[in-house]
């Protein structure tokens, strides 16, 4: 139906005949002679439709067009004149000199624009998504999911230089022990039973290591029923990866690999060797287990010089078992009352009471903070005249989110400088538990990490300072991907569950498989599993996952240019065997 896409005519091709087929994107007509924007998925080329070139069907044809209106036109490709040539375009220097033109398909009004001038503002991410057919138009939202396209590609052909195999694993299985996230789905061969839908490979894969297939890769679907945010969808797409008989660096290594290949398709910077920090520095320095390393700003501990002074407020935290952390903004002390206001709100909203705050002048200090120095407080803390304190005090599980909060807040009023563009970061030893509450333990990645051997004597007696052989990519500030080395012996394995509190009954239930398989003789293994959302994200420049994703869910997990999800009939619940009840 066509020889060339619209975007990829070219010089070269002058004085060839041609057929150029997609949606017409704006139509100029200036009298006897009409111009048409024709595009589609390769690009914008302008064909011309006039007397001297075009026949009277072709003329017919085009005083009818309306924008997104599917159309077919033959003609010759021609130069434009020079002083209309458009040098923001990939085929600015020609046309088409159009000799026929046929309707394909009319179109309706555009619920929503496809082309709008840069001036002008997108309509609300609610009606786009509504929309979203007529939203993916947009050259914007085409290009992001053509580099996703290229990075996906990309992955696969490394990790296939690597002596890796892509094997599929099931998308209908057992549900977890983290039921509540789960999509459940009902079996109707086998009622009152039900299959789910997998929150990532992590078993899959390491069943595939005990069977020998020892480096594994899979573009993996997952699915997670949860509340969402900008950077959550509840399915996602991650590279699932897994290998035996290696160690975290073999991990790092190869990871570091990809990302300098992928960085090559993005235009970006990945060099390798990537910088390395353990867990407790980033959140002692931080705040964050994902700190943005583009910006030169830490936290610092003042528990010395403050705890000293005539503050209830921090001499109370003292007293109770806390710290107090803060931040020294160098030229903070220009920051307008407001500003410093915004970035209380922003350790507010983290979860902590508020901020104290000092501005250091050549007199002294000035603040809620700044009242209590001493005359010689601001040296001890090194800060100078003209300089912002801002602290928080408490425990470090309320203070650390606090001032991450803040330094991210203070990094945009003060707009800091950027040390690097591109900061890559491997976080390591992340402890092997959390604390659940009520003196209960949870999993900090997930219940098959394998503790650091050196931490291995506290399982019993102190299992929060417990660290696993676990790990995090970060870019600029965002968690890529998380992984760790896995247990590869059942007693190790078992005993973790325990201490999560899962009886026996439990384990065998839920984990009885895994066990066995890792009892048939198991090598030691380990992976990593990378969001390729968020990757195509953040190398796209995107602000949201659902700017690279063709069918996203909204904010409330829905897909609303479909209208799901739906309620389904009565007979359709009577066959598979399911009564709803009330629901709060």
């Amino acid at each position: 139906m066509r020889t060339a896409g619209a975007g990829l005519v070219a010089s070269r091709m002058i004085g060839r005949e041609v057929r150029i087929a997609g949606w017409v994107h704006r139509r100029r007509d200036l009298g006897g002679l009409v111009f048409l924007d024709l595009r589609d998925r390769s690009g914008i080329l302008q064909v011309s439709v006039g007397p001297e070139w075009s026949s009277e069907l072709a003329l017919d044809a085009v005083r009818g067009l309306g924008v997104e209106d599917v159309i077919l036109v033959r003609g010759v490709v021609a130069a434009r004149p020079e002083a209309a040539r458009n040098p923001d375009m990939a085929t600015g220097d020609v046309e088409v000199q159009a000799s026929g033109l046929e309707v394909l398909n009319k179109a309706r009004t555009p619920a929503i624009p496809v082309y709008l001038p840069p001036e002008e503002e997108l309509p609300s991410e609610k009606l786009r998504l509504r929309h979203r057919v007529l939203d993916l138009r947009r050259r914007e939202l085409q290009a992001k999911l053509e580099l996703r396209h290229r990075l996906v590609l990309a992955v696969r052909n490394y990790f296939d230089g690597q002596g890796f195999y892509e094997i599929e694993t099931p998308i209908l299985t057992k549900p977890t022990p983290e039921g509540a996230r789960d999509f459940l789905v009902p079996s109707r061969v086998h009622p009152g039973e039900f299959f789910a839908l997998p929150q990532s490979p992590q078993i899959y894969k390491q069943l595939l290591m005990i069977a020998g297939f020892d480096r594994y890769v899979q573009i993996a679907r997952c699915f997670r029923d949860e509340d969402l945010r900008a950077d959550r969808q509840p399915e996602f797409t991650q590279i699932d990866v897994e290998a035996s008989f290696v160690q975290p660096d073999d991990i790092f290594g190869w990871c570091e690999g990809l990302m300098a290949k992928l960085a090559e398709v993005a235009d970006i910077d990945a060099t390798p060797p990537f910088r390395r920090l353990s867990y407790h520095d980033a959140m002692e320095r931080y705040g964050s287990d994902r700190p943005d390393m583009r910006y030169d700003l830490e936290i610092r501990d003042c528990t010395d010089v403050l705890g000293a002074l005539e503050s209830g407020i921090l001499r109370g935290a003292v007293a109770r078992g806390g710290r107090i952390r803060g931040l020294a903004l160098e030229g903070g002390a220009r920051l307008a009352r407001k500003q410093i206001v915004a970035l209380e709100d922003a350790a507010r909203a983290a979860g902590a009471p508020g901020l104290l705050w000092a501005k250091v002048t050549e007199t002294g200090a000035t603040g809620p903070l700044g009242r209590f120095f001493r005359d010689d407080t601001g040296a001890r803390l090194g800060v100078a005249a003209g300089d912002l304190l801002v602290v928080a005090a408490g425990a470090d599980r309320v203070t650390s989110p606090a001032l991450d909060a803040a330094r991210a807040a203070a990094v945009r009023a003060l707009q800091l400088p950027r040390v690097t563009e591109h900061a890559w970061l491997w976080v390591t030893g992340f402890p092997v538990f959390e604390d659940a509450g009520d003196g209960a333990l949870a999993a900090n990645h997930h219940p098959f990490v394998h503790p650091d051997p050196a931490d291995a004597h506290l399982l019993d007696s102190d299992p929060l300072a417990v660290r696993g052989l676990a790990y995090d990519l970060v870019y600029n500030g965002t968690e890529l991907g998380s992984g760790s080395i896995r247990n590869h012996d059942a007693d190790m394995q078992t005993r973790i569950l325990a201490l999560l509190g899962l009886d026996p009954d439990e384990i065998a239930r839920k984990f009885g498989f895994l066990l066995e398989a890792l009892r048939s003789g198991a090598p030691p293994h380990g992976g990593i599993a990378l969001g390729v959302d968020r990757l195509a994200a953040r190398f796209s420049g995107g602000s949201s996952l659902r700017d690279v994703i063709a069918f996203p869910k909204t904010t409330a997990a829905r897909a609303s240019f479909e209208g799901a999800p739906s309620g389904v009939s009565p007979e359709e619940l009577n066959a598979l065997g399911i009564r709803i009840g009330a629901h709060e």
